[in-house]
């Protein structure tokens, strides 16, 4: 199931511990970050994923011997996108037609 704001197993590259501290790698529409299997395919959103400490990811990853660069062109597949209607509606058009009961 794709959601907007949490992590699901389908997002998830690989597991990976930084000082001691066993982190899943995951990919989104913004990039890559690290976060903790408890927020995984849970219902709560994912802190990790706009938290500020997102920003210094690829620095986390290259300590750790990872090529975030790399990580993000070979993972493009995990990025879930949600589709948006594209069809405009005009608010007063829509008004008429339900006050019409259509």
């Amino acid at each position: 199931m794709i959601t907007r704001f949490g992590t699901n197993a389908d997002m998830i590259i690989q597991p990976v511990e930084e000082n001691g501290k066993a982190l899943l790698l995951a990919i989104d529409s913004n990039g890559l970050y690290l976060t903790t299997q408890k927020m995984v395919d849970s219902s709560m959103a994912d802190t990790n994923r706009y938290s500020t400490a997102r920003a210094n990811t690829a620095e986390r990853l290259k300590a750790l011997g990872l090529d975030p660069v790399e990580l993000t062109s070979a993972n493009q597949h995990r990025i879930q996108k949600i589709a948006t209607s594209t069809q405009k509606v005009n608010p007063l058009k829509a008004a008429k037609r339900a006050s019409h009961g259509k």
